[in-house]
């Protein structure tokens, strides 16, 4: 296979491929010989608006380049703008290799301040919107006997930060979603699996720089690109990565990661069982070397980019 079109043939979905991370998606996609169905209702950071612009800019950036491509508006955050927005990709193309679920929207508030739109907003987008978009393209890759879902999670949610409790339980349900259609469809030959990226854009310039630390991660973070994660969102979505299937994955600049799935890491018995009593003076004592503790994403990854 040639390193230059490992997506020779193949129709793939990008969704918020209008700017930042989904935009360098498509482009790649499309460089690798993919035809490419853009998606972008053209919103606002926090989902307001709608424009078509940048996903036009996008497709006749890919056409510039020789490829084929086409706009979609459709919201993903709707069981019928998913639909469409597959049925675009069956009516042009004729089949539906791949989905990237990129698309996304941040309305942070600490916890306790969060209002119930605020957290449905985001869980519709990021959640709902990649349950929507897979679940239209599943019929289409059973009946192709192949496929491939690569779905953008966060260590906001596989680790932890501030301010984030919508996003952060979205993007983690979103890695049992991925195992789940893992496991469901690999009889079928379709393969899910997520990427976790650093990199600079839309998603991410809310964050705060009221500190010079602040300041100075902001800085290490803008050299970040979204072209960084594009690579290994090609891959996962072609034939070379065939036996690559229910795995989470971070990019941050130019280090990949694999990340670690939930498993047993301790265990206390007790043959009569446990009272509350014996869990406090026992159970809780023996386990706590192994409790993790509360950190947030910049914690863990605490090093400069390389």
């Amino acid at each position: 296979m040639s390193e230059q079109r490992m997506m020779e043939g193949k129709a793939v979905v990008v969704t918020g491929a209008g700017g930042g991370i989904g935009r360098d998606i498509a482009l790649m996609m499309a460089e690798h010989g993919a035809r490419v169905v853009v998606n972008d209702i053209g919103a606002s950071l926090s989902g307001e608006g709608e424009d078509a612009g940048p996903a036009q800019q996008v497709v006749e950036e890919i056409r510039a380049g020789g490829g084929e491509a086409v706009v979609n508006t459709d919201s993903v955050a709707e069981p019928a703008g998913a639909r469409g927005l597959v049925e675009t990709a069956m009516d042009r193309f004729g089949r539906i290799d791949a989905v990237v679920n990129n698309a996304g929207i941040l309305r942070d508030r600490f916890f306790h301040k969060m209002s119930e739109p605020e957290w449905d907003a985001v869980i519709k987008v990021h959640l709902y919107g990649s349950y929507y978009v897979s679940r239209a393209a599943a019929p289409h890759m059973k009946e192709q006997q192949s496929g491939s879902f690569v779905h953008m999670t966060s260590t906001s949610g596989l680790i932890g930060n501030y301010g984030q409790a919508n996003y952060s339980a979205a993007k983690l349900g979103l890695t049992a979603l991925s195992k789940s259609i893992a496991l469901d469809m690999e009889r079928f030959g379709v393969r899910s699996n997520c990427i976790a990226p650093f990199a600079w854009s839309r998603m991410i310039s809310s964050i705060p720089t009221n500190t010079p630390e602040e300041e100075a991660r902001v800085r290490k973070l803008q050299e970040m690109t979204p072209n960084k994660v594009a690579p290994l969102a090609v891959y996962l979505a072609s034939e070379a990565a065939a036996e690559v299937n229910a795995q989470i994955f971070c990019v941050r600049n130019n280090e990949i990661f694999l990340i670690s799935q939930p498993r047993p890491v301790r265990s206390v018995h007790r043959a009569e069982g446990w009272t509350p009593a014996t869990i406090a003076e026992h159970a809780a004592p023996a386990l706590k070397a192994s409790f993790h503790d509360l950190e947030r994403s910049g914690d863990v990854f605490s090093w400069d980019p390389v």
